[in-house]
């Protein structure tokens, strides 16, 4: 199960790594030129892509390696952190847009030339065909660092579409419309630190060690309840590392139990957890006695 899903993740990241590649190479060529600022952007926004890629394939390969002395809780928090990392890229890469376009604006240059649309047509193809493809998989495997990728590559979508328009209006309005390419790249960057917040705040969540929906808590709490010996579940807390749960819980049992008995019951529970939930990696039950006095059975 963990193989398979390694091997998922990883296969679709190579797969954006590879387009983003090729396409932040013609971007670049293109945007310079065909004296294009918005498709230099875009290009740059494509390098922001493929180090993000990189930056998610590593954060994949070491959130599935085994606890070791110095992570006993695994490395799930790998993923995440990734997320993270890429979403901040995001908005560095907002941020840098915006810089270069508004100096531009301020310094009058030619129209960007006809090509330049066509690259850009066949960039929001592929895309956005990339973004529904990553974004499945993401889902699937269920995967922050891979969702966050994915809406890297429609920011990169989004950048293109607004650099399309900036120069058709450039070339259609002719003199004096130039600035509608620098125009276009900072629309497309606030769409961009949009998504880049968007992604950072669920990462952040993870990495702060929030707890899932309420609905996993309550159902690990039902099935702990359901072993004999376990008269109630008094606490449950549960967190996400990367793509696995650990569950901490106190447990009340019979206080004239044996400790051997107890212990068996703590195992069960482990057990019947782990059983029904294939992303909870390990369960932590304390022992507590029950308030209701009952002999040993």
């Amino acid at each position: 199960m963990t193989t398979a899903r390694l091997k998922r993740s990883v296969r679709v990241t190579f797969l954006g790594l590879t387009v983003n590649c090729v396409l932040a190479v013609a971007k670049l060529f293109a945007g310079v030129f065909g004296h294009s600022h918005a498709l230099i952007a875009d290009g740059v926004e494509s390098l922001a892509d493929i180090f993000s890629s990189v930056i998610v394939w590593r954060a994949l390969v070491l959130a599935e390696q085994p606890a070791d002395e110095d992570h006993p809780y695994g490395h799930g928090k790998a993923e995440p952190l990734a997320a993270a990392v890429v979403s901040t890229i995001l908005l560095l890469a907002a941020g840098w847009i915006v810089t270069q376009a508004v100096r531009e604006v301020a310094h009058p240059h030619s129209a960007p030339a006809p090509f330049t649309l066509a690259v850009l047509v066949v960039t929001i193809m592929v895309k956005e065909g990339l973004f529904r493809f990553v974004r499945h998989e993401a889902a699937v495997v269920e995967s922050s660092a891979v969702h966050s990728d994915a809406w890297h590559h429609r920011s990169d979508a989004i950048t293109s579409l607004a650099a399309a328009i900036g120069i058709s209006v450039a070339l259609v309005g002719g003199k004096g419309y130039e600035s509608a390419d620098d125009v276009a790249a900072i629309v497309a960057a606030a769409v961009i630190a949009w998504n880049g917040w968007r992604l950072l705040r669920p990462a952040l969540n993870d990495l702060m060690d929030s707890a899932p929906p309420p609905e996993v808590t309550d159902q690990i709490q039902r099935i702990a309840s359901t072993i004999p010996g376990v008269d109630r579940v008094e606490k449950c807390m549960v967190r996400k590392m990367g793509y696995y749960f650990y569950v901490d819980m106190h447990v009340e049992v019979n206080p004239g139990m044996t400790v051997q008995n107890a212990h068996l019951i703590s195992h069960q529970v482990k057990d019947r957890v782990r059983e029904h939930f294939s992303r909870v990696r390990d369960v932590l039950v304390h022992i507590e006695p029950s308030r209701q006095v009952a002999p040993d059975a």
